[in-house]
């Protein structure tokens, strides 16, 4: 029943948190808690100070504390990310959005020059333009402002302060409540709607969404470390119910049911790219096809573009542009379908992977690489992969479900070019946990392959270039580990020779690092040191068994074959020449400046026949997929995976 029903985890009262409220000689007990909150929190102990911030804006406000809670682990898992902006300038636990102050203080430095369609039996496509930023931002981009005016509290202090923040939250959320003429209620079945607006969503299965993952949340309870050491605790309530006809009150849209991809789970709309002709001859910005009937979709490719959602998504309507499967928005969760999965997109700069892949697009403007992405675009994002999987048969694992930054260059001259996103600040490992799939130890602690996971958290290398060049990125949370060529610190970085450069520690330069997850086979130890056969060389990285880098694996390896010295990498899998019919000119299998030398061992990710797409014409008459007799291993080769054709290796089970 409404309002007949209490929250244990909250403490109601009549106190409000404006400033200009509060009489001088009361403006000290603002300050001892991140300068922003009565004094009783203040004694907290430093551990509990985030949740005694949650207990008293809860009152202030009279939110429910289990609501505020569910709701910011929603956001941000209850992070504060160094004050540092999400993608689309959400800051703090409550995600509480800027979007102009952090374009104001935000540079970009693009990296990459890639054809994102990397077929070279076509002339290459212009590099990208980023998207313009625009001039209107959204009301869910600044709801920072806001709070600011319901709490009477400086927007400074609400982007750095993790009580004021909180507060900031809980007033929005008492708000929400109150235009939708709703009582400020101690039950929190009372809130469904006023969480739904919270999302910033302005159409109905959008917001239903993200309210249904917070009481999904508050149904299963949440314990959790903070980024800055806060212990917080959110206590389950598995029966608690939602009054869902709220929304109905909402005044929000209701999204077209049009023929989208997605899980029944999301939301999700239509917005087609374009198919057009233009110019002399030309199209674009995808070709249509007939997968997977034609051709296996093997891959997902993880992207992090930079534009807002207006921008990004008026760009993928251009025929003159580039474009991709899906993008998902990040302060909702909103999905946005632009390619059918039959028609192959241009996203991932190398052709070979297009024929095989789908594209999926998380929306983020700020350039920052640092920056951080919601949990609620995690989990639509996992949930629209999951379904993706199962529907095609893709493996839930690193060398199928892939970053841009892991996709080869096809050829020797693409290497350097080649994008770097979404970065070294992805959370794979929570990713993966949120597939249903996560990175577990397999094996013994000697085993011949190891897969990749540090501590997402406590695992911070030391970056430069995030704002400035050369300048070091704000300490964060990473999932790469950065590789030696010896057991040492001070030893030289490896060194990618495709790059044609040294190896730095820029957060663009993937030379020398590897990600969460990716499988290598061990070369050797020495004490807290790990070597991995990487490309083509020895590579070493710290991996002390307190605080491990990797887990013992199993799986397969190739090798070349016996009497061969070296054998070579490729960057896309493509039939021999007899496999080709008159009317489809062949594409030269060209090998990347890379070898696998006798007695190294790399892990296979899958078995491929060389396929090569042939489309070129807008009409899809003259379209073939050329099917070789060659086969191909998928390999783990360095930051990259890479092919070799089976006839030049050996595959084996790597045990021990």
């Amino acid at each position: 029943m409404r309002g007949s029903a209490t929250d244990p985890t909250s403490t109601p009262g009549p106190r409000r948190l404006r400033r200009s409220a509060v009489p001088l000689a009361s403006a000290a007990l603002l300050l001892p808690l991140f300068g922003a909150t009565p004094a009783h929190t203040a004694t907290a102990p430093p551990a509990d100070r985030l949740q005694h911030a949650f207990a008293t804006a809860a009152a202030d406000y009279h939110v429910p504390e289990s609501v505020l809670l569910a709701v910011s682990y929603l956001q941000s898992r209850w992070d504060r990310h160094g004050g540092a902006p999400s993608v689309t300038g959400g800051y703090g636990p409550m995600h509480l959005t800027d979007a102009r102050t952090a374009l104001a203080t935000a540079e970009h430095f693009a990296e990459g020059t890639e054809d994102a369609r990397g077929d070279t039996a076509r002339a290459a496509l212009p590099p990208a333009p980023l998207p313009p930023a625009g001039s209107a931002v959204p009301a869910r981009l600044r709801t920072l402002p806001e709070a600011a005016e319901l709490t009477g509290l400086a927007a400074g202090e609400l982007r750095t302060d993790p009580a004021a923040n909180v507060a900031g939250g809980a007033a929005l959320l008492a708000a929400a409540q109150k235009r939708l003429g709703e009582p400020l209620s101690a039950d929190p079945a009372d809130w469904y709607g006023a969480v739904a607006r919270f999302s910033g969503a302005d159409d109905t299965a959008t917001a239903a969404a993200y309210a249904d993952d917070v009481y999904d949340v508050l149904r299963t309870g949440e314990r959790r470390v903070t980024d800055d050491g806060q212990l917080v605790t959110l206590a389950a309530r598995p029966r608690l119910t939602a009054d869902t006809t709220q929304l109905e009150r909402a005044g929000l849209r209701t999204l077209p049911t049009d023929g989208t991809e997605c899980p029944r789970s999301v939301s999700c709309e239509s917005v087609p790219a374009a198919y057009a002709e233009f110019g002399d001859d030309d199209y674009g910005n995808h070709d249509l096809g007939d997968r997977p009937a034609s051709q296996r979709i093997k891959y997902i490719v993880i992207h992090d573009t930079e534009g807002t959602w207006d921008g990004v998504l008026n760009l993928v309507q251009d025929p003159t542009y580039v474009s991709w499967n899906y993008t998902i928005r990040s302060t909702d969760g909103l999905i946005a379908q632009h390619v059918k999965a039959k028609d192959v997109a241009w996203h991932a700069g190398n052709w070979d992977v297009n024929a095989r892949s789908i594209g999926i697009e998380h929306e983020g403007f700020l350039a920052a690489p640092d920056a951080w992405y919601t949990e609620a675009m995690y989990r639509s994002s996992a949930r629209l992969v999951r379904y993706l999987a199962g529907k095609y048969g893709i493996p839930l694992d690193r060398q199928h479900v892939l970053g841009h930054d892991n996709v080869p260059g096809p050829t020797a001259s693409t290497i350097p070019g080649m994008h770097t996103d979404p970065g070294p600040y992805w959370d794979w490992r929570h990713y993966f946990r949120l597939l249903g799939h996560p990175f577990r130890s397999a094996g013994g602690r000697h085993a011949a392959l190891v897969t990749i996971l540090p501590d997402y958290a406590a695992n911070r290398p030391v970056y430069t270039g995030c704002t400035t060049p050369g300048d070091p990125c704000a300490a964060h949370g990473s999932s790469e580990v950065r590789l030696y060529t010896d057991h040492d610190v001070t030893a030289p970085l490896i060194k990618d020779i495709g790059l044609k450069k040294d190896p730095t520690d820029g957060v663009n330069d993937l030379s020398s690092r590897v990600s969460t997850g990716q499988q290598f086979a061990v070369a050797d130890r020495w004490g807290d040191w790990t070597a991995i056969w990487y490309l083509g060389q020895k590579a070493w990285f710290h991996d002390p068994r307190s605080e491990p880098s990797a887990v013992p694996a199993k799986g397969f390896v190739v090798t070349p074959r016996d009497g061969l010295p070296s054998v070579p990498v490729y960057g896309r899998a493509y039939p021999e020449k007899d496999a080709y019919p008159a009317e489809v000119p062949v594409q030269s299998v060209v090998p990347l400046p890379y070898t696998i030398p006798a007695g190294q061992r790399y892990v296979a990710g899958d078995v491929m026949p060389g396929e090569y797409y042939y489309a070129v014409t807008f009409t899809p008459d003259s379209h073939r997929v050329v099917v070789g007799k060659d086969l191909y291993y998928e390999i783990q080769y360095g930051h990259r995976v890479a092919f070799v054709r089976a006839a030049d290796v050996t595959l084996t089970r790597a045990v021990r």
